[in-house]
């Protein structure tokens, strides 16, 4: 996963234990993304209609923080 630049939301407050994504978008046809607070841990991989998809049910409110959580 070396190929991917991950970048912090600017929403992030900063601080060390708050929920925050880091998204990868250098990698054609590929977005990742990562727990900041776990950057070695698992990376989830989107393809770019699946990205804009699951973009937009956060946006639109059908997905929550910590409604994903198993």
């Amino acid at each position: 996963m070396s190929d991917f630049v991950f970048l912090k939301s600017s929403y992030s407050g900063g601080a060390p234990a708050q929920e925050c994504v880091e998204v990868a978008t250098n990698v054609p046809a590929v977005v990742a993304v990562r727990d900041s607070k776990y950057p070695s841990g698992q990376t989830l991989l989107f393809g770019d209609r699946e990205w804009l998809a699951f973009r937009a049910a956060v946006v639109d409110g059908q997905i929550r923080a910590g409604s994903l959580t198993p």
